[in-house]
């Protein structure tokens, strides 16, 4: 049992402090993991079990004003993350290659701090399934869902906390313009209940997803082909089978939500009219 525990205790100190980024120590919830699993797990136990209990037998919360606010602040952080990266990769930043810069300079340690704000916008995402819970739209928690806001906080973790910069800063600048556009159209629909229903921003914000995720994909992938790139080539095992199931899953809801019921209302339109059609050719033979 000691043995066992030593190993342990030797692995986690191996992984967490002597591979770990020490500049990221400094920041909240980066210092040990505990604290971070701990949200990500009462994120889990109220979205399935205490949420649902909680509001089982109360009517949906009114989260119009909320949300306005919810979203606005959103669009705001994620915008301002997009103006700081293009800031960064306009002059300095190669997109075949870029190392991570693991010094104490200004610069790599603002690249550090803004990639923690990164992270802090995947733990506030959390909430758009919380708000779910109160509201009663539980049929909106999908696997895809809560798998996509989980996995993008464990990963905005573990960049923070080993791999600050370099070639992963324009995932974020990516996603974050990506985010930008969905919660504009989610302060739409907060703010005006005529957006809710529109198919066509719904439909193109999926899309915008899926070219997100296959373009990160070839940009990870690239670097197999850069053999004196410094930057960590495990990270294309970690990024690309993560995206790949990203764009399958999106794809998947793409078709269900999108593709499916347009097919099901053209079979039913063109039922409608064979339809009308033998109708008249009754109505002739009955005259």
């Amino acid at each position: 049992m000691a043995s066992i525990i030593n190993t342990l205790s030797y692995g986690y100190n191996y992984l967490f402090v002597e591979l770990a980024d020490p500049r990221a120590s400094a920041y909240p919830l980066m210092d040990i993991p505990l604290l971070s699993a701990c949200i990500l797990g009462f994120y889990h136990y109220f979205i399935f079990k205490l949420g649902p209990r909680i509001m089982q037998n109360r009517p949906p919360f009114d989260l119009e004003r909320v949300l306005v606010v919810f979203n606005l602040v959103q669009i705001i952080a994620c915008f301002y993350l997009v103006v700081q990266g293009v800031r960064y990769t306009l002059f300095k930043y190669n997109f075949f290659c870029e190392p991570i810069d693991y010094s104490s300079s200004e610069f790599a340690l603002e690249v550090v701090r803004h990639t923690y704000i990164y992270f802090l916008l995947k733990v506030l995402d959390l909430g758009d399934t919380i708000f779910f819970v109160l509201r009663k739209k539980n049929n909106q928690i999908t696997f895809l869902h809560v798998y996509h806001h989980t996995g993008m906080a464990l990963l905005g973790w573990a960049v923070v906390k080993f791999l600050a910069g370099g070639h992963g800063i324009f995932v974020g600048i990516l996603n974050s313009f990506v985010h930008v556009v969905m919660y504009f159209y989610y302060l739409l629909s907060a703010w005006d209940k005529k957006y809710k229903n529109n198919v066509w921003w719904k439909k193109h914000i999926t899309q915008l997803q899926i070219v997100q995720f296959f373009i990160l994909s070839m940009y990870f992938i690239q670097l197999l082909f850069q053999p004196n790139c410094k930057y960590p080539k495990f990270t294309v095992w970690m990024f690309v089978p993560q995206n790949i199931i990203m764009i399958i899953l999106f794809t998947d809801f793409y078709i269900k939500q999108y593709m499916k019921p347009e097919k099901k209302l053209k079979n039913q339109s063109t039922k409608s009219i064979n339809n009308g059609k033998k109708q008249d050719l009754d109505d002739r033979k009955e005259a």
